[in-house]
């Protein structure tokens, strides 16, 4: 979810930057914010948001100068935001907070795209900061480049001990079912509870789409909207149509799903 913040007024004359945080630590969040109001007061801050596929929405919306992006976030990480921005907003810079080691740390300083170690050092944040003011266009190519090179090696280095689920209890009426994830066509948030969609029907979960995206092996199960998760093993085919907007065509369902725009970027290759 995306806090949208009222814009603040620049105190410089030189032209103005705009900026997004995308954090799921709530008090990291607010103190990244309270940090940059402080080091940068002329940015102006669109939006705070709490989860990656909220990041995506909102630097595809705004399209800001800078976003400053978890490295882990429930959903799609800092990595695959950065990657599909590089389709969805190429000006837009990125920068990483993350809580890496030292080797992961040598790859960013060697890259185009700047890193904030966690818990953020004052200083650290006002040598990025005129580093930023000091750069012209984001390069967009750069960028992805980066993103692919640093992925595989980030990925190793997820502190997410958890296995992936591999079957959960589900309602239909009266019934509680249990449900195999690998059957699972795809889940959508659905009021106060999430729907699991299979070839066979429909039930509900209480879990939120947010808590089931840290629990879900995220090599099979992506993000495609705010509210939808889908299986890539139940999809057919990808559709696009002519204003990049996507549809899901599913193996086993007859419905299709809406990929929003910024996410159609994760299907470049299928």
């Amino acid at each position: 979810m995306a806090e949208h913040l009222p814009p603040s007024d620049p105190v410089s004359p030189e032209r103005s930057w705009t900026a997004i945080v995308a954090e799921d630590e709530a008090l990291l969040r607010d103190a990244l914010v309270a940090q940059l109001a402080e080091a940068w007061p002329g940015l102006q801050l669109l939006a705070a948001c709490d989860d990656g596929a909220s990041a995506l929405e909102a630097i595809a919306e705004h399209q800001p100068d800078v976003a400053f992006l978890d490295i882990r976030m429930p959903g799609l990480t800092g990595l695959e935001v950065a990657a599909a921005a590089a389709e969805a907003s190429p000006r837009t810079h990125i920068v990483f907070t993350t809580a890496y080691d030292q080797y992961a740390i040598d790859a960013f300083e060697h890259g185009a795209i700047d890193y904030l170690l966690k818990p953020i050092a004052p200083e650290r944040l006002a040598a990025t900061v005129q580093r930023l003011q000091a750069r012209g266009d984001a390069d967009a190519d750069a960028m992805a480049a980066l993103v692919e090179r640093l992925g595989p090696a980030l990925a190793r280095r997820r502190d997410d001990a958890r296995e992936p689920l591999t079957w959960l209890t589900a309602s239909a009426g009266r019934e509680t079912r249990l449900v195999l994830v690998d059957d699972v066509a795809y889940f959508r948030a659905n009021d106060k509870y999430t729907s699991v969609v299979t070839a066979d029907g429909e039930a509900l979960l209480r879990t939120p789409i947010r808590e089931l995206l840290e629990r879900l092996d995220p090599a099979v199960f992506k993000q495609v909207h705010r509210s939808t998760i889908v299986n890539l093993r139940a999809v057919a085919a990808v559709v696009r149509d002519e204003a990049g907007r996507g549809t899901l065509r599913l193996r086993n369902r007859p419905e299709t799903l809406t990929v929003s725009q910024p996410f159609m970027a994760l299907f470049r290759n299928m």
